[in-house]
């Protein structure tokens, strides 16, 4: 069940992460019970990423919806973990961001330019996904698994399977 806002207490500026099936969906919380996020140009409320058409999609909406029109039934939380890592802008230039954002239509890709990517921006002026730079890391790791695999069963085959033996007259192997 979704947290209620006696649970956690979001401020103006605040990021807030969606835990959706596979991946998050990041909003920037700019008060009165509402975020601005990028979402596919659907105009149906909520319609943030639990469709194919946000990953498929080349253009997005930036949307100002309530917060739990946006977050469902789905698992959230504040993160502003970036914090340690950039100076916050001042909330007020990022809730004039924000809105100046509202109703228009911005490129969308999911390596480059996704939901998290514009939230960050209005929030630390740097674009930065943790989720694509840990699918990039792990999809890396498993290249490079796959590749040691491949590399150790080449070398198993040439010592123990790879050695050309022919057969005598007599059939035997030599």
């Amino acid at each position: 069940m979704a947290p209620t806002l006696y649970d956690e207490k979001p401020e103006p500026g605040d990021l807030i992460e969606i835990f959706r099936c596979n991946f998050q969906h990041w909003t920037l919380y700019v008060g009165g019970g509402f975020v601005v996020h990028l979402a596919p140009p659907s105009e149906v409320p909520g319609a943030s990423s639990n469709s194919l058409m946000s990953v498929l999609s080349d253009k997005a909406k930036v949307k100002k919806e309530k917060i739990w029109d946006v977050v469902g039934h789905d698992q959230w939380c504040i993160n502003n973990q970036l914090d340690q890592d950039y100076q916050v802008r001042p909330i007020c230039e990022i809730l004039k961001d924000a809105q100046a954002y509202v109703d228009q239509e911005l490129p969308f890709c999911v390596f480059k330019g996704n939901c998290e990517h514009f939230v960050t921006e209005l929030r630390y002026g740097k674009a930065e996904s943790r989720q694509v730079q840990q699918a990039v890391e792990t999809v890396g790791m498993a290249a490079m698994v796959g590749f040691g695999v491949l590399a150790v069963a080449g070398i198993a085959a040439a010592i123990f399977g790879g050695g050309s033996k022919k057969k005598n007259k007599g059939g035997e192997y030599k």
